[in-house]
């Protein structure tokens, strides 16, 4: 049996979440989280540059009945390179309450995608994050969106604020929806109105098919979550950036946990505390309603029949 030993200093999700006050919408979905091995069934990557813990898909179902949740989306992580064994056996284990996102490598075949799209898949994601994965040259990642074009997927894409501007005319160029990661990763230190975050902004409006994840404010909130014991208003400083993607944009928004939060050193969050998050970004109750029914479903399930309350 092979065995893996987690990278030092990352923490392991946090395995007693509160109950979120905010009750969640009838059908929400988690539309973005991960399963990691367990590594013993599911080997991590050789290439990977981390180990996390362990994340069973029957660990994600458990969580998703308790924060109240009624379909997750599966985000292929770079931990498992690209071997998306582990994300689709989740799939197939949800009875069809799960959607994938895989990773892809030049030279997929058209029989293996089209296994990953019976199996649930419809997005492949393309990292650039250069401390997660080694850069992949363009035509690589061209070639794979020709692959994926005819299945009607969606690309994710993620970057840091940082990089965009020397990615934005490749990613404006792909010709399929585009789905960005965690708001590009901006710097909540800054201003919500200044002009880096101006900037993803004038991307997401270059394009009506750019979406945009308002996630994560675990890993870009400077000020952090609040004492254990005190209210429940996490992550302050996140909150007008989320804020103005949701009001700009609120039929192109989504919205997901991250669990189990790989490669965290600082702090893992109680998962029902990020719930309690959602309407600090999107105050109204129709705007919660898009953000975690209606765009989802729409994005990831078009067929399905929508629940209205």
């Amino acid at each position: 049996m092979t065995t893996f030993e987690k990278t030092p200093g990352w923490l392991d999700w946090y395995a007693g979440p509160s109950r979120p006050e905010f009750r969640l919408p009838a059908g929400a979905v988690d539309a973005h989280c991960h399963v990691f091995g367990p590594g013993a069934e599911f080997p991590f990557a050789p290439e990977r540059k981390y180990t996390p813990c362990d994340a069973s898909k029957d660990q994600l179902f458990e969580l998703r009945d308790h924060l109240g949740f009624a379909r997750t989306v599966v985000v292929q992580a770079t931990c498992h390179g690209a071997d998306n064994g582990a994300m689709v056996d989740a799939l197939r284990a949800s009875g069809g309450l799960a959607r994938g996102v895989a990773t892809l490598r030049p030279g997929t075949g058209d029989e293996q995608v089209r296994e990953l799209h019976e199996a649930g898949v419809r997005g492949v994601r393309f990292n650039f994050v250069k401390r997660l994965v080694d850069a992949t040259p363009q035509r690589d990642l061209r070639e794979v969106v020709e692959r994926i074009r005819p299945y009607g997927w969606h690309v994710v894409v993620y970057f840091e604020a940082a990089d965009l501007a020397g990615l934005r005319e490749f990613l404006l160029s792909i010709p399929v929806p585009l789905v960005v990661d965690h708001m590009g990763r901006p710097d909540v230190a800054g201003d919500p109105h200044g002009p880096e975050f101006e900037a993803f902004l004038d991307f997401m409006r270059a394009r009506p098919d750019i979406w945009c994840k308002v996630t994560c404010p675990e890993r870009l909130s400077v000020s952090g979550p609040p004492a254990l014991g005190g209210e429940r208003t996490a992550y302050r400083d996140v909150v007008p950036f989320a804020r103005r993607v949701v009001a700009e944009f609120p039929d192109r928004v989504l919205w997901g946990t991250d669990w189990p939060h790989p490669n965290l050193t600082g702090h893992m969050p109680d998962d029902g505390l990020l719930v309690d998050f959602v309407p600090h970004i999107a105050p109204t109750p129709e705007l919660r309603h898009k953000l975690l029914v209606d765009n989802p479903m729409r994005l990831y399930w078009p067929d399905a029949d929508r629940p209205t309350t």
